[in-house]
């Protein structure tokens, strides 16, 4: 694949930093704002030892803002990805309708989708971002789910869940129909400040049906449980 595609969306993110907590006096009361969050920026003992990412950009306006996300891993010169170009706006108190599109990439191929899903608050402050996938081979859907337990103002503990789903089998790309695969977290982090937190944690790997069985294939676990310590950090 051409190496400025693989790095494109790294590229942005570092464009888009540039004007973090920016504000444009565009207007009084709803000024142009931008940043930048990485949620995970982890080294784990999984195989591989990987180093793993979780970060977005966005810019805009309160009722209008882009996201730009971008969430993989990098092990021995190999890197999987799933990146987001996203609209959104909100619909409802604490809840925001997102769309755009999406660019996932393994070391030997990728794909594009078109994305809509919601992002929010839910009941007892679950954090939830969900998004339905389509293009014209398969449709996919994607959850992400977060808690914050509070010990202290500055020591949280983070359970986390992931989980894909799809309708089709698509070997290039790794991943089987029904439920592919799943991720629960567990993370403890330390706020110096409400911008940067170092923490550590324990995550388990599950891959089920045929997404197992494209693993086995390629002789990567199917089923893992590994340490992580890494950074949280925005600005």
């Amino acid at each position: 694949m051409n190496t400025s595609i693989k790095t494109l969306p790294i590229v942005l993110l570092l464009f888009t930093s540039t004007y973090s907590h920016s504000s444009f006096a565009l207007s009084e009361y709803d000024p142009l704002l931008a940043g930048v969050r990485v949620n995970q920026l982890e080294k784990s003992t999984q195989q591989g030892e990987p180093l793993s990412w979780d970060a977005s950009a966005w810019a805009g306006k309160n009722w209008h803002k882009v996201y730009l996300t971008s969430e993989g891993e990098s092990s021995n010169g190999s890197t999987e990805s799933e990146n987001q170009l996203l609209y959104s706006t909100p619909v409802e108190r604490f809840w925001d309708l997102q769309a755009g599109i999406g660019y996932d990439e393994t070391p030997e191929n990728s794909q594009t989708w078109g994305i809509v899903g919601f992002q929010g608050l839910a009941p007892y402050f679950f954090e939830i971002n969900s998004r339905l996938l389509v293009n014209d081979k398969n449709a996919g859907f994607r959850l992400d789910a977060e808690y914050e337990a509070l010990f202290t103002q500055r020591l949280i503990l983070t359970p986390s869940l992931k989980l894909n789903a799809y309708t089709s089998d698509d070997k290039k790309m790794g991943i089987g129909s029904g439920l592919s695969s799943t991720e629960l977290g567990m993370r403890l982090r330390y706020e110096f400040s409400r911008k940067f937190a170092p923490y550590i944690g324990v995550k388990w790997n599950q891959a089920y049906a045929t997404t197992a069985d494209y693993k086995k294939e390629e002789g990567a676990k199917t089923s893992e449980t590994s340490l992580v310590a890494g950074l949280r950090f925005w600005f």
